[in-house]
């Protein structure tokens, strides 16, 4: 008996307290019964999500590249024919005869977004199930936790059956490119496994190499055929025995089971794909702990930069989907919020890595063939939103995978600017893919906005903004120039004010209504519009100034930047969305475009534009709270920019609220559009950091949005523009100790709270109008101490 004591205590133990080491992460107290409950993994181009289900595991596999459809041109050559008449119908205010003839003009070849022989979507690789053939099948079921570790980027799940408690954990690694799974128990001999793969169509299932294997070839108009994908599946027993049954991998009474999955495409590759999994899966680590330690320190490195302290409460120590329910009626539970803005920072890093595909509608995750909106990239906020954590999140490295999808816009982006406006330049619409496709889509009243190519180059200068990165600069230079060009050519004077507009366009997916009681969404100039375009050409300048080259250049476009309307309030006191004071057809629509400026754009400032903020304010107002979950997201943004805590913390309370077929949130945190889009995720993240931090009016500024209740907390780690890296605490609402790194030789601006404060560690700085301006050196620390 004492034996039989001891082994428990040292074999056991461990396994049990794996569910609270960690700091950051979230568990359920029972398995999942949606997908929407299982629990995320990914190292940036492979993904699972286990359900922890007792008697059969399902594990979701996902691969970034995973696409149908192939590249096509689906430019209109008859298109900029028409475009001459639209504009003139439009400035002769027949709006609803201009946007007839865009449907039967102006749209995309071969069906856009309905075709995914040929558009495309993002797929699911397909499903992994693990059934546990037990001794005792009948036995009840006990103490059972499944847990996200995002400390670690593992998952876990334990539970006690037949008097054994059995573990199991989870993670897709950094260091070997695989997913691996590890089943143990606390008894010798107690696992017996039976491992299939399945998937809803396009694949075949066989044995290699004593491995279980997937494969097939997806849906493609390309005469070369579509995308092969290949996964395999590894199986290594510790006693006991294994066996090849048909299609399945059987193994019985073993004491540990390891399974390494690896998948891959032949998507941008001469090599074929399981040329590529197989040679990732014979390279894979096979000692597990090794493994496991190598792959949560390189996770680390990134996730470990940034810590935040906010208040807890009894609520926080429960399963997540009670906790999501009980912050519905007490928001005492504050540390929630620093989790989401983690889980932001978490999702980022498991859905993007250096070199890779951005992050799609899905991020990486999806468990369906059809994923709602293919999936796919729309740039109309929406990838935009998934990179807003990644400078103040400091995870700058993973925004260039952004860079790099623009990159390959502006060579089709060419050739559609031509066809469709005359325009030299590059230009994308709304729909985006992994096949650079750069059309309108097929249907105008939301495909039709044309500034998609001017917000994607918004993060080009963010980029560097953050970094003072000059080589990133001058390599993505030439990508803001040519959207800067197709602009300056294509911005067309309107007769009937003079000023420069954007025509044809729309305010994305809105609609508005006219004297004539039309409702439509074709129009000549958009707020939002003239708000990018003024950006753009803004930061062209700029960063052509850096870059000391484009002296003509830089005069031309200010002359036309000169020559956009400005951002004007409406007869209700709110920012008018169109050039026209419109009425919307939809007053609280889940778009809010004409905000831009005020975010992720700067041009609205308390102090530059006062009553333009008070305007937002009447906007927003007159939107409302509720909405989709990316919306509520960008709400809380707006909030934080025109510096009112408590309604953001208010729009938070709604992003977290249970989703039940409708927006709000999973209980996996994912965000609900609904169905689940991650852009909420990013976007509710980075409005979290936004209300503890904004650096984008010339300053830095700390706690600017912060609510009651978070009186006192502290933040570790967020970057500011100009390539610092910032620290602070604070009590009653006021930093208190502040500390402040300089990646680069830079001056920075810290607006203070009180000018009575102590500065260690620079020389060069003085105190002006409550503003401290530092003149620092590359890897100098400042300390400032509020008394």
């Amino acid at each position: 008996m004492r034996k039989y004591i001891l082994y428990l205590i040292l074999f056991s133990a461990p396994l049990l307290s794996q569910a609270q080491e960690y700091r950051w992460g979230y568990h359920f107290d029972r398995p999942a019964e949606i997908w929407e409950e299982s629990i995320p993994l990914g190292n940036g181009r492979i993904g699972m999500m286990p359900w922890g289900g007792v008697d059969k595991e399902r594990i979701i596999l996902n691969e970034i590249s995973l696409w149908a459809g192939s590249k096509q041109d689906a430019d209109n050559p008859d298109a900029n024919k028409h475009l001459s008449e639209i504009r003139r119908l439009l400035f002769e205010n027949k709006n609803k005869e201009a946007q007839e003839l865009m449907y039967k003009t102006f749209t995309c070849l071969g069906g856009g977004g309905t075709d995914i022989t040929r558009f495309g979507n993002y797929q699911n690789l397909g499903n992994l199930y693990i059934q546990s053939l037990y001794s005792d099948s009948l036995a009840p079921v006990s103490r059972y936790k499944r847990w996200l570790d995002m400390d670690k980027a593992l998952s876990g799940t334990s539970y006690q059956k037949g008097g054994i408690t059995y573990h199991r954990e989870y993670f897709t690694s950094f260091t070997e490119d695989v997913g691996i799974i590890r089943y143990t128990a606390d008894k010798k001999e107690a696992i017996s496994l039976l491992l299939s793969l399945q998937r809803d169509e396009n694949y075949q299932i066989a044995i290699e190499d004593n491995c279980l294997t997937i494969t097939g070839q997806m849906p493609s108009a390309s005469p070369d055929g579509g995308v092969i994908y290949y996964g395999k599946i590894r199986v290594e027993n510790q006693g006991g025995e294994l066996a090849l049954k048909g299609n399945k991998v059987e193994v019985r009474n073993a004491d540990e089971v390891v399974i390494y999955v690896s998948l891959a495409t032949d998507f941008g590759k001469s090599v074929p794909a399981q040329v590529i999994a197989s040679d990732v899966l014979r390279k894979a680590d096979k000692d597990y702990l090794h493994a496991r330690k190598q792959h949560s320190e390189a996770y680390q490195q990134l996730f470990g930069r940034v810590d935040v302290t906010l208040g807890r409460n009894d609520n926080s120590s429960f399963p997540i989907d009670k906790r999501l329910e009980a912050f519905v009626s007490d928001k005492t539970d504050a540390d929630l919020a620093a989790l989401y803005m983690q889980y932001g920072r978490y999702l980022l890093i498991s859905s993007t890595r250096k070199g890779g595909l951005p992050p799609n509608l899905q991020g990486l995750w999806a468990p369906q063939i059809y994923t709602p909106w293919n999936g796919d990239y729309h740039l109309n906020i929406n990838l935009q939103m998934n990179y807003w954590p990644a400078e103040t999140g400091n995870l700058p490295e993973l925004h260039t995978t952004l860079s790099d999808y623009v990159k390959t816009l502006v060579e089709p982006g060419e050739k559609t600017a031509q066809i469709y406006y005359g325009s030299r330049g590059w230009v994308t619409h709304i729909l985006g893919n992994v096949w650079q496709f750069t059309s309108p889509s097929e249907d105008p009243s939301w495909g039709a906005t044309n500034t998609a190519g001017a917000w994607l180059c918004q993060h080009l200068w963010q980029h560097y903004e953050f970094t003072l990165d000059r080589e990133y600069l001058r390599s993505v230079y030439p990508v803001m120039k040519g959207a800067s060009l197709f602009f300056y050519d294509m911005l067309v004077e309107n007769p009937n004010n003079g000023y420069l507009v954007t025509a044809p366009t729309t305010s994305p997916e809105n609609k508005y209504i006219t004297a004539h009681n039309d409702t439509l969404s074709i129009c000549a100039g958009s707020t939002m519009d003239n708000q990018l375009v003024r950006e753009l050409f803004t930061n062209t300048i700029q960063a052509a100034s850096v870059l000391g080259i484009d002296k003509n250049f830089r005069e031309e476009l200010e002359d036309k930047k000169a020559h956009l309307a400005p951002t004007s309030i409406g007869k209700y006191g709110q920012i008018m969305e169109w050039i026209e004071d419109y009425d919307e057809a939809e007053p609280h629509h889940r778009h809010v475009s004409q905000l831009y400026g005020l975010h992720p754009g700067n041009e609205l400032t308390y102090e530059q534009t006062p009553e333009l903020m008070e305007a937002a304010k009447v906007t927003l107002r007159r939107r409302g709270d509720e909405s989709t979950g990316w919306s509520m997201a960008w709400k809380i943004n707006f909030w934080a920019r025109l510096k009112d805590g408590n309604h953001a913390y208010k729009l938070i309370g709604d992003l977290f609220k249970p989703a039940r077929n409708n927006w709000g949130t999973y209980p996996n945190l994912f965000s609900a559009h609904p169905p689940m889009q991650i852009d909420g995720n990013f976007g509710g993240s980075a409005g979290i950091m936004e209300m503890l931090l904004q650096s984008h009016a010339g300053y830095i500024e700390l706690l600017p949005a912060i609510p009651d209740e978070w009186a006192e907390g502290e933040v570790k780690g967020l970057k500011v523009r100009g390539n610092g890296e910032i620290s602070f605490s604070w009590k009653n609402k006021t930093a208190k100790q502040i500390t402040l790194k300089a990646l680069s030789t830079n001056r920075f601006a810290l607006k203070l709270a009180s000018a009575n404060v102590s500065v260690k560690g620079v020389k060069d700085y003085k105190i002006k109008d409550n503003i401290l301006y530092m003149n620092m050196y590359r890897n100098e620390i400042a300390t400032i101490t509020v008394k």
